[in-house]
Formats: C-alpha cells, sequence, structure tokens
C-alpha cells in the first residue's frame, strides 16, 4: 500500500504540469486582455499595468516565468486585488473548506441513513419517503432550493440568517450547508440504497439470518460495509467539489470563498487568481480520489493494490 500510494503521489506532478499548461494557454487564447476595457486605457499606462504583471513579453516567456514561480509555491498577483493569489487563497479558503466540509457530512450521514432505511423497508412507507426526498434533492437545482429555505425558514420563520458564515453560529450555518449539500445527499441515498438491496440479496445474508442473527447486527456488521464500495466511489469526487467551493451558493449567500473569487476572476480576466483556483481545484481532486482508493482497501479487505 506504501509504494502504491507513493507512486500516485509522484504522479502528481506531471498531472499539475499537465493541468497549468492548458490552463495557461487557453487562458491566453480567449481575444482580450485583463486591462482591455470599454473606455481604452492610454497606451503608457497599459504598458505599465502589463510589465507590473509579467504581461510584457511573448506568450513562451510568460509560460516560462509562470512555471518558475510555481516551483516556488509562488502562484502570482492577482490583478483585481493587486494581492498576492496566496494570500487570497489563504484568507478565503479557509470559510470554503468549512462550508464543504459541513455539507459532506450533511450529505454522507444524511443519504446513507435515508438509502439504508429505505433498503431494509423496500416497498414499505420509509422506501417511498426516502424515494421521494432523494428524487426531489436530485431535481431541483441548489439555487431554487436555497430561495425557498430562505423564504420559509429565514424570512417567515426567522429561525436563520440569509448573509455570510461564521463557523460555530448554526443561523449562519444551516441555510448553505442544506442548500449545498442535498443534491449529493440524494445521490449518495439512491446509490446506498441500490447497493444496500443487492448486497440483502447476498447468501451469506441469507446464512447470518438462518443462523438466528439480530437483523440489526446483520445490517450494521454485514450489509453496510460491503455496501459502502460504490458510495466510496460517488463520495471521492462529491468531496472534492464540496471543499473546492461552490460557486452559485458561496454568491448566493454571501459566504466569502474561493468560489466567488474564482467567478469574480473569470469575469474580470484575472489570470493569477484562475490559474491559482484551477490548480488548488486540481491539487484537491487528486488528494480525495487517492483517499477514495486508500479507503476501498479498508471497506474491503479483499482489495490489495
Amino acid at each position: 500500500m506504501a509504494g502504491y500510494i507513493l507512486r500516485r503521489i509522484l504522479a502528481f506532478i506531471p498531472l499539475i504540469w499537465a493541468i497549468a499548461t492548458i490552463t495557461f494557454f487557453l487562458m491566453h487564447a480567449v481575444p482580450g486582455g485583463p486591462f482591455d476595457q470599454e473606455k481604452p486605457l492610454p497606451e503608457a499606462t497599459k504598458r505599465n499595468l502589463e510589465a507590473r504583471y509579467n504581461l510584457d513579453g511573448s506568450l513562451l516567456e510568460q509560460y516560462g516565468t509562470f512555471l518558475q514561480n510555481l516551483v516556488k509555491g509562488d502562484l502570482g498577483i492577482s490583478f483585481n486585488q493587486d494581492r498576492p493569489v496566496t494570500d487570497i487563497v489563504r484568507e478565503r479558503l479557509p470559510k470554503t473548506l468549512q462550508l464543504g466540509l459541513c455539507a459532506f457530512v450533511f450529505a454522507l450521514v444524511g443519504g446513507l441513513t435515508l438509502g439504508v432505511v429505505s433498503a431494509v423497508n423496500q416497498n414499505r412507507w420509509p422506501d417511498y419517503l426516502g424515494v421521494f426526498v432523494a428524487t426531489v434533492g436530485a431535481a431541483v437545482p441548489n439555487f431554487v432550493v436555497g430561495v425557498f429555505l430562505i423564504i420559509f425558514l429565514a424570512l417567515k420563520l426567522g429561525w436563520f440568517d440569509v448573509l455570510g458564515w461564521e463557523f460555530g453560529n448554526p443561523r449562519k450555518m444551516v441555510l448553505p450547508t442544506v442548500a449545498l449539500g442535498l443534491l449529493p445527499l440524494a445521490f449518495i441515498a439512491r446509490i446506498t440504497r441500490a447497493s444496500m438491496l443487492e448486497v440483502l440479496r447476498q447468501d451469506y445474508i441469507r446464512t447470518a439470518r438462518a443462523k438466528g442473527l439480530q437483523e440489526f447486527k446483520i445490517i450494521v456488521r454485514h450489509a453496510i460495509r460491503n455496501a459502502l464500495i460504490p458510495v466510496l466511489t460517488v463520495a471521492g469526487p462529491i468531496l472534492a467539489g464540496l471543499i473546492t467551493g461552490s460557486f452559485v451558493i458561496e454568491r448566493f449567500f454571501a459566504v466569502g470563498g474561493i468560489g466567488t473569487a474564482f467567478v469574480d476572476a473569470v469575469m474580470l480576466r484575472d489570470y493569477g487568481m484562475i490559474m491559482g483556483t484551477t490548480l488548488l481545484y486540481a491539487i484537491a481532486i487528486a488528494v480525495v480520489n487517492l483517499l477514495v482508493d486508500v479507503a476501498y482497501g479498508i471497506a474491503d479487505p479483499r482489495i490489495r493494490y
């Protein structure tokens, strides 16, 4: 296992290089530049700005400078905020991580519970209720869920605040967490239900019941653990997507995380911020996929690398 993990970590280097290269050239291939405005800037001002942000050389020279800085851990300077990208990421990332992890825990716990209860009570009212909740959660976009949560729970009942994020304050945490986590909760619930139904029909489950084991022990010790492999497969990408920021929900609830900064960077052609956040997303997805592969071996001892 240690050798497998080391090989995967070494594979991150060409992966990050490839993503950085593709993003860099695609970004510069789009017509226009970060300093092109409806009212053109004076040429002298534009030249000074390009020199300030290392945009005065050829495309290959800019690419070489970018790679040199990247090796040093320098992601450049944000044109919009005139600050190092690493400082902006360090400042905004904690809120995004907190929101993403809260939404993931909500989705994982809720999805597993809903899927297991539905499978154990197949074709009975808990199953119908679970399938209904999962279907609605998968069909309704998260910004629509956010609107309903704001109208009913914040405006009408006054239980929660609408704007801002403060970790440890339920009034500010619940609405964005539920709005962001409902869709992955629905996916996890549906996959858990299908996997549990398949496991519950296996011979070893019937054997355990024939030996007189309690149904609760059969479900917890045998069925759930063997049904986790498909759930882990989808949970990894879901976690990566949630902890790297939700563009819509962060802006919707004014969370102030990295997702909002990325949207603003795209709108303003902020090259440094675009590159920094893209590489952050790539690293997060690669690390989470590695963790999922390791979790496979923990959940199922038959899996070896």
